[in-house]
């Protein structure tokens, strides 16, 4: 047991010193260098703080030169020395925080040495060690140490300034502080601990920044995947109704034919089995896009077929839309440029929620308004175009994420499209997008370049108060 206990004991000894001698490691590594560490310039006025701390050590340097040669009796040289070297780590402190409180250190040292010797050990008519302008010195260079190095630097730093302060005033044998001990300890103790709260002030800030930014970009990049979520959930509908007719059609097609052979109804046989299980897995997909957010009338559950399912929108509903914006009073005219034929479903779907939210965004952001919403069929695709005009009165405040351009974008980008959202003549606003019939084959989504949502597009899309959504 004896052995034991002496094994366990040097055991603990070993973890202690090691921490030691770690502790005495950081702090060596936090108080023993060279490196720079500059204050970080004001934002308001950029040099004003590095302005006052060069006056304030132009004062210390001058009123510590007649002071320790007037009153301490030190020749005029050896006393600018000592005050140059005080006044001078002031305006090191601004880049090299550690060096110059060395300095300031080996300064007050020298002088309150240099003084000692001079006016022996009863100095009745001189303030010893500290003078006033080593003090204000201190107090400076201490304040700039701890803006800027961790918090157990600041302390040890305090730590060696009192130490030494003891020593000084034990060469005359005393066993506490004198009046100037314990005012320059009291007011370094102040000195450090505001400098840190105002580090730690200033390093909480600078979290809170990078939080909100982080944060914003997370809400900005779950508005994306929620309206890719939207557009995923109606380009459902639109692939559910064709796999549909061609169930039906494969279904059909071999009572339209007298004798059909029998490899013919083996294959349309196949067709219609490959459209009902592609049927049957777009109904998974579509009951995890709706389980998470389902949207009005929408079922939760995926095997809920008891919710309300309407088709999705096409151009044949846009006059319904345009009266229903009418009904809330506002002038909306309507243009259709071009021979008007049908589409594929995708670009009537997206035209239509184009058009959908230009209108919500009108009647939000532009009160009393004209709005002209301008439909031109070109030979390869649709042009839509909504333009409101000048709005009568101040609009409300927004309650909105101010993502409803990123839907419109979104869109058009799926269509391999163009789009141009931005202010038009006396505060307008206009959108303009482009729908092909035939998406390109570089198109986002339509290979691997699905992640690609611009192409063109973001540069110039801004939101009403100038900025991209």
């Amino acid at each position: 047991m004896s052995r034991l206990g002496r094994v366990t004991d040097r055991g603990v000894g070993r973890v202690l010193r090691a921490r030691a001698m770690g502790w005495l490691r950081v702090l060596r590594a936090d108080l023993w260098t060279l490196r720079p560490d500059p204050l970080p310039p004001s934002t308001w006025l950029r040099w004003l703080p590095h302005g006052l701390v060069c006056l304030a050590a132009f004062g210390v340097t001058v009123g510590g030169t007649g002071d320790m040669s007037d009153n301490g009796h030190l020749s005029p040289s050896l006393a600018f020395l000592v005050a140059c070297g005080q006044g001078g780590a002031m305006v090191l402190g601004l880049w090299r925080p550690v060096p110059a409180w060395w300095l300031s250190l080996g300064a007050f040292v020298v002088g309150a040495v240099a003084v000692r010797g001079r006016l022996g050990f009863d100095p009745d008519t001189y303030t010893w060690p500290w003078t006033a302008a080593g003090l204000i010195a201190e107090l400076f260079v201490l304040l700039l140490l701890a803006l800027r190095v961790p918090t157990r630097a600041a302390i040890a730093a305090l730590a060696v300034t009192a130490l030494l302060t003891y020593t000084l005033e034990g060469l005359r044998g005393a066993e506490r502080y004198d009046t100037t001990g314990v005012l320059a300890l009291s007011l370094s103790t102040v000195v450090v601990i505001v400098g840190t709260a105002l580090r730690g002030r200033r390093e909480a800030r600078a979290e809170l920044v990078e939080q909100t930014t982080l944060t914003a970009e997370e809400r900005t990049r779950r508005t994306l995947l929620e309206e890719r979520s939207r557009i995923a959930r109606e380009l459902h509908d639109v692939v559910a109704h064709h796999m549909s007719v061609i169930s039906i059609q494969a279904q059909v097609a071999p009572h339209l034919v007298e004798n059909p052979p029998d490899e013919l109804k083996e294959n349309l046989a196949g067709i219609r089995q490959n459209a009902l299980e592609a049927l049957t897995e777009l109904r998974r997909v579509l009951g995890v896009l709706r389980s998470e957010h389902p949207e009005p009338g929408e079922s939760a559950d995926p095997g809920d077929t008891t919710g309300a399912h309407t088709p999705q929108p096409t151009l044949d509903r846009l006059d319904a839309l345009v009266e229903n914006t009418r009904a809330a009073g506002r002038e909306v005219l309507t243009e259709i440029n071009g021979e008007r034929r049908p589409l594929p479903p995708g670009v009537e779907l997206s035209a239509y929620r184009i058009v959908q939210e230009a209108l919500s965004n009108a009647l939000r952001h532009a009160p009393g308004a004209r709005i002209t919403v301008r439909l031109t069929y070109e030979p390869d695709g649709l042009e839509v175009e909504i333009v409101n005009g000048r709005p009568t009165a101040p609009p409300p405040p927004s309650t909105g994420a101010g993502h409803g351009l990123l839907g419109m974008r979104e869109r058009v980008a799926m269509l391999g499209g163009t789009m141009t959202a931005h202010p038009w003549h006396w505060d307008g606003f206009k959108v303009t997008a482009f729908l092909p019939d035939t998406p390109p084959a570089d198109a986002p989504g339509t290979g691997p370049t699905t992640d690609r949502v611009t192409d063109g597009i973001t540069d110039r899309t801004t939101d009403r108060e100038g900025r991209t959504p």
